[in-house]
């Protein structure tokens, strides 16, 4: 079984280790390197190739949200993970328009860590609840200009479907189920969205369908 590879960046050594415990206890999970900066953080990833960087956002050198940016431009197919002790807005939306994939804050429990590593590496978005209510509040009050002419022009009827059942929450397998298709045939619709809209995770798809008036609150848990 192929081991989902992991970097962890967060400058307080006794974090690192604590959250490595947590990941290698898991047989198909990996930590491969780990970076006390956002600076060493980028260059570890070109070296060490993960699936998933978990980054803390205070680093020296290199913040987590310089850090993120340069990760998505330069390997664009890693996921991201941020994990923090910070859910200030201004974090939380550069954060995500960098183009992280998840948001979890430090007081989460290691299983949770765990699924988060999961789902991001599977392509599904993984925000803290008080982090996915900062981004309702953001974004769906300015999406009431609908732009759903414009969506039914972008993606495919089952891609729209397959989309907003994403906003919902719903993993793959859940989405897979509500429509009586494949796993396999999920993930195919989801990678197309991906390239359409020009984002490489579930995050990034509902945030820039929220941001362009494609999802509105019926669509929202």
């Amino acid at each position: 079984m192929d081991k989902i590879k992991i970097l962890i960046a967060d400058d307080h050594a006794v974090v690192r280790e604590g959250t490595r415990q947590i990941l290698d206890h898991e047989p198909d999970l990996e930590v491969v390197a780990e970076a006390a900066d956002g600076e060493e953080a980028v260059k570890l990833v070109g070296s060490s190739k993960p699936n998933v960087a978990i980054i803390d956002i205070a680093m020296p050198k290199v913040d987590g949200i310089e850090a993120t940016k340069q990760i998505k431009v330069l390997y664009p197919s890693i996921a991201v993970l941020i994990l923090s002790a910070f859910d200030d807005d201004q974090f939380v939306f550069s954060l995500l328009e960098a183009g992280a994939a998840g948001y979890l804050l430090k007081s989460v429990r290691g299983h949770e860590l765990v699924d988060a590593v999961r789902a991001v590496y599977a392509g599904e978005s993984v925000l803290h609840p008080s982090i996915a209510r900062k981004v309702l509040n953001r974004f769906v009050p300015a999406a009431e200009k609908t732009g759903r002419e414009e969506l039914a022009e972008v993606l495919s009827k089952r891609e729209v479907e397959v989309l907003r059942l994403a906003t919902k929450g719903l993993s793959n397998q859940d989405i897979a189920n509500e429509l009586c298709l494949s796993l396999r045939t999920i993930q195919a619709h989801l990678g197309h969205i991906f390239n359409k809209l020009g984002v490489s995770s579930r995050t990034e798809a509902v945030v820039h369908a929220l941001k362009e008036g494609w999802i509105t609150f019926e669509d929202v848990p």
